[in-house]
């Protein structure tokens, strides 16, 4: 099919009007950024003694990096406890059985409808009350993170399943598979790479809402770019801001890379896979060695 059955290709006049809007939309751009260091210059922000401390190991090593490990922590224990309360909620909502299907699709639906911060606020406050005197900061960050994400990853899962062609299904029911054996064996292997776009993005809503631990004092990178180091190296704010924003979106950009990896490596494994077997012997043609009748 001919691109040009999808569009009109721009004639002169459009392509000078695409033109004249790219200038204009790159020099808007540029006029925003030069107003910002402008105005940060004009603070003070970009002085050398400013940012000198971030050229010092001491200031990664005692500053940022604990923090960093901090945000790493809470992200990695949430995420994995997120996806397996995806996949089995997921799951359950997909059960034939009124009892597991209807509690597992309350508890997603409520803890979906709570805002996080709340979430991490009444688990924070609770389990004092609960357990006594403590610091259950990571603890109230990492399940306030799974019961959140883990909920929107259950209707991921559930999605991802229920858009497998029904034919699949049926065709190993066909073959006396069971219930269990077909979401396993069959419909979940093939809704991986369909839902995977969707859960590296969750992930990366995950990762960045940890930055939410600043609330209760936990000891993350949002935490020591605008809490620690500011109150250690004066005047130290915005530089801080701009280092931690940039190290969030590193974060992010390997996340989404490492999924994108991933998805790929699926798709080469199923592509090279073998051809299925056919049942009997292959045909013999006349003259191949055997008499024909």
């Amino acid at each position: 099919m001919s691109a040009s059955v999808l569009f009109d290709i721009p004639g002169p006049r459009a392509r000078m009007r695409n033109g004249l809007l790219t200038v204009l939309g790159v020099a808007a751009v540029a006029a925003a950024l030069y107003g910002v260091y402008a105005g940060f210059d004009a603070k003070g922000q970009w002085a050398a003694e400013i940012w000198l401390p971030f050229l010092k190991w001491n200031t990664w090593q005692v500053y940022i990096i604990p923090g960093l490990i901090g945000t790493l922590r809470a992200a990695a224990a949430a995420s994995v406890l997120a996806l397996v309360f995806g996949i089995v909620f997921g799951l359950a909502r997909l059960s034939d059985h009124s009892w597991i299907r209807i509690p597992a699709g309350a508890v997603v639906e409520i803890f979906r409808a709570i805002p996080l911060l709340l979430l991490i606020f009444f688990i924070f406050y609770l389990f004092p009350t609960l357990m006594g005197g403590g610091d259950y900061g990571f603890v109230a960050l990492v399940l306030g993170l799974t019961l959140y994400n883990g909920s929107v990853l259950a209707e991921i899962v559930r999605a991802g399943v229920n858009a497998v062609p029904k034919g699949q299904a049926e065709a190993a029911y066909a073959v006396g598979m069971r219930k269990n054996q077909v979401m396993r064996l069959v419909l979940v292997p093939q809704a991986v790479t369909a839902m995977m776009p969707a859960i590296v993005s969750q992930l990366v809503v995950l990762l960045k809402d940890t930055a939410l631990g600043y609330i209760i004092a936990y000891v993350d990178l949002l935490n020591t770019g605008f809490n620690i180091l500011p109150a250690a190296i004066f005047g130290a704010l915005i530089p801080a801001a701009i280092v931690v924003g940039v190290i969030y979106v590193a974060l992010n950009m390997a996340l989404s890379f490492l999924a994108t990896w991933l998805e790929r490596r699926s798709r080469r494994s199923r592509r090279s896979a073998a051809p299925p077997i056919t049942a009997g012997p292959e045909p013999i043609e006349a003259g191949a060695g055997s008499a024909v009748p």
